[in-house]
């Protein structure tokens, strides 16, 4: 298959506007008669349920938990990026396009990137207008706090608490349109399958986690809106419910899956303290405005950060990107931090944390001041760890977190199987190897509110020719028999090993080989590694419990099971890609100074991964080739 991304012509900043003028549309009473199934309730998915429904489609929307709020979407702590230029500082929609690209190391479309730093500005209008509380200023103007990778102020935020209001103002649209009966919405379902009829996307076979019903529905087109996969390294900044599995089920029915090794690590995790943790907690990268990120300038330091004097300190990021010093981006802040931490200059118990230090702030702006942005972060820090970081430093450490990597999907949002989109962290699109701070609220909420809307109406307007499918179709009776027996078949293993137990393995394999850094020795090794751990799941794996009612292991069993598969090809992506690039970090292909080291000549391409029918067989790997015609890719230096 051909990869067409259908990116509109014309200049850059008319391409979004071309594209909406000559789209397809869907008229209002047509749209009573098309049906939408999405898959997913965080910000991308509810936002998009809602826009479908105000317009009066037919909406199907599915959640495995109790209830929207709870989606992942709310984890997003430090605020949400918009090119309003409110402080005056040299902001607008070309910057912070090249901000974003550059962030990803040139290794996204221009064209996509483009297009999310324009609908930013919209974004904000939208939230207020849903009674988002931003933080103001004192003359009731929204505040702006900045990022990592900029050099502006461009993100919103309300404290630490932006994801959840972001989500609290979708919800509330998702439940307007559940109370006027254009949106069903499905708590406590998971999709298990996607069902294709005549190679296009026509429904979803599911299972009611409250009774163990395995049940199908039917619609013309789906929407999988359902997050990253970055839990599959088990300890991670996830809640424990994300997986990847929905988008790999649909993988296997012919959406190909793009660039799955860049994955983001955060930098500004809580270290793991013990074996006993199922996750990590984020601390907002807002916090690296105002705190330092240091480590002793001796090995094995014993004292506490309190009696380090300054001059024994080394603030490493200050030291090595003076440009942007503590606000360095994601995937190299994480980087520097674990290579100070693996030369024998880690903090804490277990030697693997660095300080994040607001002594100075503190002194310069008062406690009230930095209570007045952060007290909420300052509050969850204390309660985890019983330390008061107004007068200590709070400990940090990388961690597994956003996965740049997902389906691939073109410019309108739409996967390689016609009818099925993937919206937010679910598709590959806007990120490149690397996702800038704040990008991720901001793209799931414009991929929602404002791009799929129109593109999903250009597909609709084709499918009103076309005969409607029902659930009594063939091809529902096949995929509901394959995913019964993909359940009983974990079910009667019958071993002795826990789920948990391979997720464990399998997590640590992957952040050992190709988390933070890779080499072509030790993705081969993992590769083998994770295929031995796999035929051992299939043969020692116990999941008790029966099908016909509520059973977590079995949901938790089907997802490791899937993170196998997925975990393999990661390491395939990685292996493939002789180069550095973004959160992609390959030993072997490093700067003098130990920075990233891209192939542009080789690697200017987006990996599209086609299933090959079977785990045994090398998946097959297809190239978008990237062309730049309006930014022309640069060294990425941040020093």
């Amino acid at each position: 298959m051909k990869l067409d991304a259908k990116i509109p012509q014309g200049p850059l900043e008319d391409k979004w506007s071309n594209y909406k003028k000559t789209a397809k549309l869907v008229n209002p009473a047509n749209r009573k008669k098309l049906d939408v199934i999405v898959i997913g309730t965080g910000l991308a998915g509810s936002s998009i349920s809602a826009s479908l429904g105000e317009m009066g489609y037919n909406i199907k929307t599915f959640c495995f938990q109790d209830s929207p709020r709870r989606a992942h979407s709310v984890a997003a702590q430090g605020g949400v990026n918009a090119a309003k230029n409110y402080k005056n500082d040299g902001d607008s929609i070309y910057r912070m396009f090249v901000d974003t690209l550059k962030g990803g190391d040139f290794r996204a479309r221009e064209a996509n990137v483009y297009r999310l730093a324009e609908c930013s500005t919209n974004l904000i209008d939208q939230a207020v207008a849903q009674g988002v509380p931003f933080g103001r200023e004192y003359g009731g103007y929204l505040n702006n706090r900045s990022f990592g990778g900029v050099q502006v102020s461009r993100t919103f935020y309300a404290r630490g608490q932006t994801g959840q209001q972001l989500l609290l103002g979708a919800y509330q649209a998702l439940m307007r349109q559940v109370e006027k009966k254009t949106v069903q919405l499905f708590t406590y379902h998971e999709m298990l399958d996607l069902v294709l009829v005549d190679g296009k996307a026509k429904g979803v076979i599911v299972r009611n986690l409250e009774t163990g019903e395995i049940e199908r529905y039917a619609a013309n087109a789906v929407i999988l809106a359902t997050g990253g996969f970055g839990k599959i390294y088990y300890l991670s900044t996830l809640a424990m419910g994300c997986n990847g599995s929905a988008i790999w089920r649909a993988h296997k029915k012919g959406a190909y899956f793009a660039s799955p090794s860049w994955t983001q690590i955060h930098p500004t995790s809580l270290p793991q303290s013990g074996d006993y943790q199922s996750k990590l907690t984020l601390m907002s990268e807002s916090l690296r405005n105002d705190g330092r990120i240091w480590v002793p300038l001796k090995e094995n330091e014993t004292r506490i950060a309190n009696d380090i004097p300054e001059e024994e300190r080394d603030y490493y990021l200050e030291r090595r990107y003076p440009a942007f010093g503590n606000l360095a981006p994601r995937d190299i802040s994480s980087r520097a931090a674990k290579e100070r931490i693996d030369a024998g200059f880690g903090i804490g118990a277990l030697k693997n944390a660095v300080y994040l230090d607001f002594s100075k702030a503190i002194r310069e702006q008062g406690k009230d001041k930095i209570k007045e942005k952060y007290g909420n972060l300052f509050t969850m820090y204390q309660k985890i760890t019983g330390i008061d970081a107004y007068k200590e430093p709070m400990m940090i450490s990388p961690a597994a977190h956003f996965s740049m990597g997902g389906l691939w999907v073109d410019y309108e949002l739409m996967t390689t199987i016609p009818g099925l989109f993937a919206l937010g962290e679910a598709n590959f699109a806007d990120h490149g190897a690397n996702r800038l701070g704040a990008n991720s609220l901001l793209q799931a909420s414009v991929d929602g509110y404002f791009i799929a809307p129109y593109t999903i109406a250009n597909y609709l307007a084709g499918e009103l020719k076309t005969e409607k499918v029902s659930t009594t179709h063939p091809e529902f009776d096949i995929a509901e028999l394959e995913t019964k027996k993909k359940l009983e078949e974990l079910l009667n293993i019958k071993g002795n090993k826990t789920v948990d137990y391979f997720h464990k393995k399998l997590g640590k394999l992957l952040y050992d080989y190709c988390g933070l850094a890779r080499t072509k020795e030790g993705l081969e090794f993992a590769i083998v590694e994770i295929n031995k751990l796999r035929k051992e799941f299939y043969e020692q794996v116990n999941v008790t419990g029966k099908t016909d009612s509520i059973n977590s292991e079995l949901e938790k069993a089907g997802r490791v099971a899937d993170y196998f598969e997925i975990g393999v090809l990661m390491c395939y992506d990685a292996l493939t890609r002789n180069e550095s690039c973004g959160t992609h970090f390959r030993e072997e292909y490093q700067t003098e100074d130990g920075e990233a080291k891209r192939n542009d000549e080789e690697y200017q391409f987006i990996s599209a991964w086609e299933w090959p029918g079977n785990i045994d067989t090398r998946p097959i790997l297809h190239k978008e080739e990237l062309t730049f015609e309006y930014l022309k890719p640069t060294i990425r230096s941040y020093k």
